[in-house]
């Protein structure tokens, strides 16, 4: 059993990452495409829709070996699952779960990224959740390297696809309104923007397993369904990024990726339509699901099942992509009453006020100065081998001043000014543990707690 400080020193180590990307990788999705269409006739199930043109990812824009932190993965992972309601934590302290993999991996600088012997140990009891979480967080961190070199000139920001599409469709039996009944969607939304232009909209979606190429292989074909399911603009052409990480119990962990470009995700249109501000609070939408097909000569063909953002939604969709950011955030800040401004009812409001169950709880109450930046934020205490130890995480203070007031679009005019000083990831001393530090001015750290 390693001591704690050891492995915090651990969660700032780099290591690399084997990144696949290739035409033969292509073609071992469409044979798995293949075969899973043909056991779904035979079962006589219908057949998936699936994003069509995937293609490899070019070197210039995603390195096929690329280096990276525990650290940085985690933060990712956290912010990610900050509005995924999936404990009974009302949502407040849901982002805590990214620290249970604190020591699932191993690497090191001149080696590449395994999972740890813990992470090997879960493997065998709690697979699909360890993959899938972590698969998650590589996925997102590769993204976003991915979209920041792809646009240099923008910001990027992942949004929770299902908390978005909430605020203009019913997902669940739960919600209210027109249901879709369609199962397959997008884990997360990237938005890339620039304050006073349109943002472009990518859907994502990520999956993780611990077993072998092939069985990522089948994921990725699985994956294609689900971007498939959210169409913003023309028809079949939403650009998208599909990923599977594969992480075995022995062997190296490999990120597979493919992407398929397109015209379309471009929020273009007004962005000073009444109501659309992304300051103005947005209410519940009740928009028909389905994905319109071209007209046929005279005839217009049956929608196809899932979600469609035509042009007259372009303004309304910006809206809701940046104030669930903003969302996020402040719920990763444990800032209840501001998150819950961010969100409609469908969204989740209700789950950022009011009674709370014993320990499932966040607070922003807590101040820290992390690489002499100000931050404000939530903690949580917890034994890592029988160590106490700390968590921090919270938002650059000037930054989080705007979001608690309501002001999305001073918040994003600032962060994008400031966006080439971040990220940062170290040892800070004086904290005495890791911290890293996103683009969005978010903050993740923890030290070992001095004893009593």
């Amino acid at each position: 059993m390693k001591p704690a400080a050891e492995v915090l020193r651990d969660l700032v180590q780099p290591s690399n990452i084997a990144v696949h990307s290739s035409p033969v990788l292509v073609g071992s999705v469409e044979e798995a495409a293949s075969e899973d269409d043909k056991a779904r006739e035979e079962k006589e199930l219908d057949q998936l829709r699936r994003k069509s043109g995937l293609q490899p990812i070019p070197t210039k824009e995603l390195d096929r070996t690329v280096q990276l932190t525990p650290w940085h993965v985690l933060h990712t992972l956290g912010q990610a699952i900050a509005l995924s309601r999936r404990g009974a934590s009302r949502g407040l302290a849901e982002h805590w779960g990214s620290l249970k993999y604190n020591q699932a991996l191993a690497g090191g600088i001149d080696s590449f990224m395994t999972l740890s012997a813990e992470g090997r140990e879960t493997a065998d009891h709690y697979k699909a959740i360890q993959s899938g979480e972590l698969g998650t967080g590589f996925a997102l961190t590769l993204a976003q390297q991915l979209l920041s070199r792809r646009y240099p000139d923008h910001s990027v920001s992942i949004v929770p696809a299902d908390t978005a599409l909430r605020a203009g469709w019913a997902l669940t039996s739960r919600d209210s309104g027109h249901r879709s009944g369609y199962r397959y969607r997008p884990q997360f939304f990237a938005e890339i923007w620039k304050p006073g232009e349109p943002s472009r909209v990518i859907p994502i979606a990520c999956k993780g397993n611990h077993s072998n190429a092939a069985a990522s292989h089948v994921q990725l074909a699985s994956a294609s369904a689900h971007v498939e399911a959210v169409h913003i603009g023309v028809w079949d052409e939403t650009p998208v990024l599909v990923f599977s990480t594969e992480l075995p119990t022995e062997g190296v962990l490999t990120v597979h990726v493919l992407q398929a470009r397109g015209t379309g995700g471009r929020l273009t249109g007004s962005m000073d339509a009444p109501g659309t501000r992304l300051d103005h609070r947005i209410e519940d939408e009740n928009i028909y699901p389905g994905i319109q097909l071209p007209t046929e000569g005279e005839r217009t063909p049956e929608p196809q099942p899932g979600f469609h953002v035509q042009p007259e939604r372009y303004a309304w969709f910006g809206q809701v992509l940046a104030r669930t950011s903003a969302a996020g955030l402040t719920a990763f800040a444990g800032d209840g009453a501001a998150t819950a401004q961010y969100l409609t009812k469908r969204q989740g409001q209700r789950h950022f006020t009011g009674l709370t169950h014993a320990a499932t709880d966040s607070v922003q109450d807590a101040n820290e100065r992390l690489l002499d930046i100000d931050f404000v934020g939530t903690d949580h205490v917890f034994r890592l081998n029988r160590t106490r130890v700390e968590a921090f995480s919270g938002v650059a203070k000037d930054l989080f001043h705007h979001l608690a007031e309501g002001r999305v679009e001073q918040y994003r005019t600032e962060i994008h000014s400031r966006r080439r000083g971040w990220p940062l990831l170290a040892w800070d001393s004086e904290w005495d543990g890791p911290v890293s530090v996103h683009q969005d001015g978010s903050v993740l750290a923890m030290r070992v707690l001095p004893q009593a």
